[in-house]
């Protein structure tokens, strides 16, 4: 992803909308999924609509990373532009389903096309038909962020399977300017915000599409990443996390962008990618490598969960901003089959 894993563009980039001043709360009722539904993919629609650009930085875990970001609409057509502030220099360009990311130190470039769930804006692509039974949302008043006013909504899990979130929705556009990351207890383990936002610029297209264009003396590297499924892969899950469901799946080589050569594995990583609707829980499975896979770990950076641990003949990595017993999870419902 472009800033962290996973927070910084899919809260980010979905939930930039008008939050309404109704509480959404208590056990499902009959019309609060298709409320919820609503709202969500109003928040949704709301961020592919602003033309904007800002600072965003996001800090948790003791890290800070942070960067420029712009967004353009026209029509269909979307186009994005952001660049790391923090370590080494790094640009992201998209025009619509077309992702480049530069770095001009090492001029290396890496050609992909975008999966739906790491496009911008990245929500409810990964289904919402029973989003009302693991999450409850309440209206939490008002406050400013960026020097704007916005309105605060609080996104609680219903089960200890996932985090919560709050959310700062600027008022006058409905632009996501600030998200939280909630523990267990409420406490904050991560926060995505604007330092300085403008919103309603004028779309520079050509600063998108202009250096796209300009790969002349870059390594280029197109991965081949080909769809496919689980099963057809010899994997299963024998049983899911309540409220996951797969959303994509693909077989891609291990590749080492900023390496001075490509470091691939003997055989493509299969990824399997699972979501709730609001966040997203990724599968990597590849061959075991004593050299490579020196032993299992646990890590933490801010609300992204990591689980490494080895499986039989293969090695198996579980990432997402879920709780780490989640994660786990995952882990043991696979199943190799024959």
């Amino acid at each position: 992803m472009l800033l962290r894993p996973a927070l910084a563009l899919t809260l980010f980039g979905a939930l930039g909308g008008l939050v309404p001043a109704a509480v959404l709360a208590g056990p499902a009722a009959a019309g609060e999924g298709g409320e919820i539904r609503s709202l969500l993919t109003r928040i949704h629609e709301a961020a592919g609509k602003q033309n904007f650009q800002g600072t965003f930085v996001v800090s948790g875990g003791g890290a800070v990373s942070s960067a420029r970001i712009a967004h353009y609409g026209e029509g269909s057509n979307q186009y994005e532009r952001i660049e790391s502030l923090d370590g080494q220099a790094r640009y992201v360009y998209r025009h619509n389903d077309v992702v480049q990311t530069i770095w001009p130190g090492s001029r290396v470039a890496l050609v992909e096309q975008a999966r739906s769930m790491t496009s911008f804006p990245a929500l409810l692509q990964g289904g919402v038909e029973r989003l009302a039974e693991f999450y409850e949302l309440k209206a939490q008043g008002s406050e400013r962020v960026a020097g704007r006013e916005a309105q605060v909504l609080l996104v609680q899990p219903r089960d200890a399977h996932r985090f919560g979130y709050r959310l700062w929705s600027d008022t006058a556009s409905g632009l996501l300017l600030r998200a939280d990351v909630l523990g267990e207890r409420g406490e904050v383990i991560e926060t995505s915000a604007f330092s300085e936002v403008t919103i309603g610029v004028k779309p520079q297209f050509d600063s998108v599409t202009g250096p796209m264009r300009k790969l002349d003396g870059y390594r280029v590297i197109r991965p081949a990443v080909s769809s496919t499924k689980m099963e057809s892969e010899g994997w299963a899950m024998r049983q899911l996390v309540p409220g996951f469901r797969e959303v994509n799946c693909v077989k891609r080589p291990m590749e080492s962008p900023t390496a001075g050569a490509l470091e691939a594995a003997s055989e493509p990583v299969l990824q399997t990618i699972f979501s709730d609707g609001l966040t997203y829980v990724s599968v990597f499975i590849e061959p075991f490598d004593a050299q490579r896979h020196s032993r299992a770990m646990r890590t933490a950076v801010g609300a992204t969960q990591t689980l490494m641990r080895r499986q039989g003949e293969w090695w198996v990595t579980v990432v997402g901003d879920v709780p780490q017993a989640t994660l786990l999870a995952f882990a043991k419902g696979l199943e190799r089959r024959k």
